[in-house]
């Protein structure tokens, strides 16, 4: 009589094991991890510029247009209120934990402190489309709607550091401006957002004409693009030496709390496994893109070598090789298993 519940019990120990074991033999992460060999042993193995652009323009595009037509087949509700709500949350307050611990345990000076947080509590784009991929390999699809969330979940973040570092003081109206309108209309932001609009109103029949090309291609091409950003976290953190252990520490210490906390608050306000692991990945991921240009339009004084490292070299890897998996696994276990409600 009692053996039955144990049973089960160790059943489900042994799911959850075996999807954590499956982000590390899907080709996605594979490729990342051929990049980052292949930066080590010092091949001259590269993708040229105008291609990465290019692979990048199209996952954008790609994500945002598949989370639209999702979201227009299922509808606003009130999951996607409370993923918005928790996802803007987040990237607004987390950058206060960062920046205490950044300054207390990390040492650094406030300027500093501001844009590394900043950077942990934006988000990833190329994270969150690889943790969605990894998520349908492990049959936990994500709602579709966690694109909008990704999209707002850019901004806040970059005002609560700049808060952080120096109250949003600039030097001049103008250079406030231009970092605004970096922040608010930058390409990935435009991309994402546009291609979910379009995505929304072309719906399912509309989003037919085009599928093949977008869905045809889009594992092959994250493929490579994944090799590419191997290629550059490794060289980057070879070259680099502003990073101190401290650092180092923090850059895989924030990506753990910040995704547990995440996923905690998606079990918490009702969204399925797969919506509530994307939430913590976004939490986890640090930005690396849209961050940076604003930092250095809005700080030039904070070390790019140290921020950009951080969240590029570290961060970024962590999340691919090791984060995903826990927080999916962690999902699992605070939700169970299976796919958003049809």
């Amino acid at each position: 009589m009692v053996s039955l519940p144990l049973r089960n019990a160790g059943a489900k120990r042994i799911r959850m094991d075996a999807s954590t074991l499956q982000t590390f033999t899907s080709p996605v992460v594979l490729f990342f991890v051929l990049g980052l060999l292949a930066a080590f042993a010092r091949s001259d193995l590269a993708i040229p510029e105008a291609l990465a652009k290019g692979m990048s323009l199209y996952l954008m595009a790609a994500i945002g247009l598949k989370g639209g037509v999702a979201v227009s087949k299922s509808g606003i509700d009130a999951n996607v209120l409370a993923a918005l709500g928790a996802g803007i949350a987040a990237s607004f307050l987390l950058p206060f934990i960062a920046y205490g611990v950044l300054k207390g345990f990390a040492k650094l000076d406030r300027i500093n402190a501001g844009a590394v947080a900043a950077h942990h509590g934006s988000v990833s784009v190329v994270t969150f489309v690889t943790a969605v991929e990894i998520l349908e390999f492990q049959s936990k699809p994500a709602g579709g709607y966690m694109v909008a969330v990704m999209a707002a979940m850019e901004t806040p973040a970059i005002l609560s550091g700049l808060l952080l570092a120096r109250g949003m003081g600039s030097k001049s109206g103008q250079s406030t401006g231009a970092m605004l309108h970096e922040v608010f209309f930058n390409a990935s932001v435009v991309l994402l957002l546009g291609a979910f609009a379009i995505g929304m109103i072309g719906g399912e029949d509309g989003f037919s004409d085009v599928s093949p090309f977008f869905e045809a291609g889009f594992k092959g091409v994250l493929c490579l693009f994944l090799l590419d950003m191997g290629l550059i976290a490794a060289r980057r953190l070879m070259d680099n030496r502003a990073i101190t252990w401290r650092l180092g520490v923090l850059a895989i210490a924030l990506p753990l709390v910040n995704g547990a906390l995440g996923t905690c608050v998606g079990a918490v306000i009702g969204l399925d496994v797969g919506s509530a692991a994307a939430l913590g990945v976004l939490c986890a991921s640090a930005s690396y893109i849209a961050v940076p240009a604003a930092m250095r339009l809005a700080l030039p004084e904070a070390d790019p070598g140290i921020y950009l490292t951080m969240s590029l070299s570290i961060t970024f890897p962590f999340n691919i090789l090791i984060n995903i998996g826990l927080i999916s696994a962690l999902a699992s276990a605070l939700i169970g298993s299976g796919g958003p409600p049809s």
